[in-house]
């Protein structure tokens, strides 16, 4: 029967080591994991979805006009982790300044012109496309589209 002695400085080395090591593992698998709702990878198929500007006016009996705006599609479905080109169309209204809640995009939608939003969420959820224009019904809004992203 064979017996090994540790001493006590070999023990401590190697719990120093092991402790870097691990240390530089979970730095290395993070670093890059910035967001953790939202990321914009390259080298994978990319898939298109294509929203508008839209507008609707009306008269009241009384003669006085009123209008909304809105994105259209209203909704639209990606799955976690896929890829997606948002092609947003100006159509109706000047600008329309956007963000996308719980993530850091913001844009602006011009009239007349595509604006194109990468997309893929690493996080499942309801995330609302707001137009800072149209924020409220004084404002003809909300101008509020709904990212639905789901596993």
């Amino acid at each position: 029967m064979q017996f090994f002695v540790l001493k006590k400085r070999s023990v401590i080395m190697f719990l120093i080591a092991a402790l870097a090591i691990v240390s530089a593992s979970v730095w290395l698998l993070s670093k890059g994991d910035s967001d953790p709702v939202f990321s914009q990878e390259a080298n994978e198929e990319i898939r298109e979805i294509h929203m508008v500007t839209g507008e609707f006016k009306t008269k009241l009996p009384n003669g006085k006009e009123i209008e909304s705006y809105r994105w259209d599609p209203g909704t639209i479905f990606v799955k976690q982790g896929e890829k997606v080109n948002l092609v947003i169309s100006g159509v109706n209204g000047s600008e329309h300044p956007f963000t996308i809640e719980g993530t850091e995009v913001k844009g602006i939608v011009t009239k007349g012109e595509d604006t194109i939003v990468p997309l893929q969420f690493k996080k499942d959820g309801v995330y609302r496309l707001i137009c800072h224009t149209h924020t409220e019904k004084d404002q003809n809004g909300p101008m509020i589209a709904y990212i639905v992203v789901a596993k």
